[in-house]
């Protein structure tokens, strides 16, 4: 099954319809009828916001795989919405030059032994 395959089956499931799809990502209407017509799969720069939107793990849109359970495996890695607080923490330390981030990290392993 193809990514654009997994949104139409979830749309389904949940009852929404294209457009108030589209409302919700901000994504063209007419994008989203292309993914159906042409069998096409969302550009990368959409994949967060319609997992945020259909409530599902990027890991599901993409590959079709859930994680349940305790056989789950810890990620060296994590996603976040670059609109959240920490999204915010992450662009300005981003934006920082080394030393203030190595200053930064100084002071947050002082409060994490606090």
């Amino acid at each position: 099954m193809t990514i654009s395959e997994r949104i139409f089956e979830k749309l389904k499931g949940l009852s929404m319809s294209q457009k108030e799809f589209s409302e919700k990502t901000g994504i063209k209407q007419s994008t989203i009828s292309e993914w159906k017509k042409n069998h096409t799969n969302p550009t990368s720069d959409k994949i967060m916001i319609i997992c945020k939107v259909l409530d599902v793990a990027p890991e599901w849109l993409l590959s079709g795989i859930e994680k349940k359970g305790e056989r789950r495996s810890n990620v060296d890695w994590f996603i976040v919405d670059k609109d959240t607080e920490l999204g915010f923490i992450i662009s300005e330390y981003n934006s920082m030059d080394l030393d203030t981030r190595n200053r930064l990290l100084g002071y947050i392993e002082a409060f994490s032994k606090r």
